[in-house]
This record gives structure tokens, C-alpha cells and sequence, in this order.
């Protein structure tokens, strides 16, 4: 005799294949989100170093104190782009984890299924 009645079995299956369909569903969104991150990040990473390039060529036309402000500016930027590209491995992190507790979670039903 099993640990779990039919009904039981019944029950959890219906609640695995439910599980599984809203982790099918986050784990798309996610992908989905990540691929279009990925694609306007590589899009615009090298925009920063061919602004960096401009305020080189510019500074020197430039009087001393706005020549200073384009080469804050630019630092800003680099920071933006550093952020940027956290938010990107966050991201496929992000992605990475989600695929491991689907797996795991599925995995779990499975063992109380097949107990």
C-alpha cells in the first residue's frame, strides 16, 4: 500500500502539472526579457567608447571649464554603462536561477508522486 491514496496522487499531479505551467511561463518572460536586454545592450555598448573618443577630439576646442563638465559628463556615462551591464548578468542570473528551482520544484513532485 502507498503512501498517498489515488485521490492524493490526483491532487498532487494536478498541482505539479499547475506548478509546472506558471514556472514554464516566468521561466519564457524571463528568457524573453533577457535575450531583448542582452540584444540592446550589445546594441549600444560601444556608444560610450565612441563618445569618449568625441570628448577627447572636443576638449581641446573647448574652453577649460566646459571642457571639464564634457569629461564629468563622460565619466557618467561610463558609469551608466557599467550599470548596464550589471543589469545584464543580473538578469541571466536571474535566468540561470529560475531554471534550477523549476527543475528542482519538479523534481520534488516527482519524489512525492513516485514515493
Amino acid at each position: 500500500m502507498g503512501l498517498f491514496q489515488n485521490t492524493d496522487k490526483k491532487i498532487i499531479k494536478e498541482l505539479c502539472r499547475k506548478s509546472e505551467d506558471i514556472n514554464k511561463d516566468i521561466t519564457n518572460e524571463i528568457d524573453e526579457l533577457f535575450v531583448e536586454l542582452k540584444s540592446e545592450y550589445e546594441e549600444n555598448r560601444k556608444v560610450v567608447n565612441e563618445f569618449h573618443d568625441f570628448v577627447n577630439e572636443l576638449k581641446n576646442k573647448l574652453n577649460p571649464d566646459d571642457a571639464t563638465k564634457l569629461l564629468e559628463f563622460s565619466t557618467r556615462m561610463t558609469k551608466v554603462k557599467r550599470c548596464a551591464k550589471k543589469g545584464v548578468e543580473a538578469m541571466r542570473e536571474l535566468a540561470r536561477d529560475q531554471r534550477k528551482a523549476r527543475r528542482e520544484t519538479l523534481r520534488e513532485y516527482q519524489e512525492y508522486l513516485y514515493v
